[in-house]
């Protein structure tokens, strides 16, 4: 700071989607919707795998872990954005800017750790099938996914604290909807070198390590599944992965677009992207499962059953008691 004498900021201006005035309120709904059924179908997706005995399964508990982290993503975002929607634009304070990023960053970090995870399970299932249940077993399950939020909250707390401590001041505005590590970084005037080269000392292997793993074990996955003699039995190896490959391919394809095709600046087509990863893809996630999986088809329509004939029920009661009192 020297001698400049310049105001530390403590709110930070999210400029978020500059839209026609005769355009947010249609804006402002379609967001809404997305993030009420995102919510709901995450939700339902955790609820069904907790209370379902044919969902207990390996595959269906990493699943309930990764909606959890597709609730964490959105919940963190799509409320402020709501309102900046409305607004034009929503003020919110540095601390507040921080915790958000320090959410975000434990959201998509353990939502890329949950699908590696279950990219290991389906090669266990597929590759070694005569040991799949005594090597998946509980401990292992609950160890894999402890270690994955871990290190997504270790990780992402690292570059936070030090941003924490950081001095803010000049411009307070973010081109964004969220506050995204980039453009936080561009606010500050101290020096931001050791956290830029922390962060890229985390990102690195954070990001790397997933793609190599998760590419391995499905050229294992795909080796083995040509060497079925039967095409049924081809077919059905192969449908136990496909929906766990398409949400790879959409969550990585959509990272790479946001954080490693260079820009000088945060362009609207990043914005845009930035929504559907933060928005759209936390709901695709629990529909590509439910559409492609037969298990949770089976699941979902027993529990609807279930709550219709309880309500049948309750209705009934109520009839009875209303004609005798």
């Amino acid at each position: 700071m020297g001698g400049t004498n310049q105001t530390d900021i403590q709110q930070i201006l999210l400029s978020g989607f500059q839209v026609p005035h005769s355009f947010k309120i249609p804006f402002f709904l379609l967001v809404l919707i997305l993030y009420n059924a995102t919510l709901t179908a995450n939700i339902t997706i955790v609820g069904l795998v907790s209370s379902s005995p044919s969902l207990h399964h390996p595959m269906f508990f990493f699943l309930s872990h990764l909606s959890l982290s597709d609730i964490m993503l959105t919940t963190d975002i799509a409320p402020l954005m709501l309102h900046g929607i409305l607004k034009g634009g929503v003020t919110t304070w540095t601390s507040a800017c921080i915790t958000q990023l320090l959410f975000h960053g434990i959201a998509v970090t353990s939502e890329c750790l949950i699908l590696t995870v279950m990219s290991y399970d389906r090669y266990l299932a597929i590759c070694n099938p005569f040991h799949y249940v005594s090597i998946m077993c509980s401990n292992l399950q609950l160890s894999l996914v402890s270690l994955c939020w871990f290190v997504s909250f270790a990780m992402s707390l690292i570059p936070v604290v030090l941003i924490s401590k950081m001095e803010f001041c000049g411009s307070h505005t973010i081109n964004h909807f969220f506050c995204d590590f980039a453009p936080l970084l561009e606010l500050s005037c101290s020096d931001t070198s050791l956290v830029e080269l922390i962060d890229m000392v985390l990102a690195i292997p954070l990001s790397v390590f997933p793609v190599l793993f998760i590419t391995i074990t499905y050229m294992c996955i795909f080796n083995a599944i040509l060497k079925i003699p039967t095409t049924t039995g081809r077919h059905k190896a192969f449908s136990t992965c496909s929906s766990h490959l398409t949400t790879v391919t959409i969550f990585f394809g959509i990272l790479v677009a946001v954080y490693i095709v260079p820009s000088n600046d945060i362009s609207m087509s990043k914005i845009i992207i930035s929504l559907i990863y933060t928005v759209v893809i936390p709901l695709f996630n629990p529909l590509i499962y439910s559409l492609r999986n037969q298990e949770v088809r089976s699941a979902l329509q027993k529990c609807l059953q279930r709550m219709v004939s309880y309500r049948g029920v309750r209705m009934r009661r109520l009839v009875l008691l209303r004609f005798f009192c």
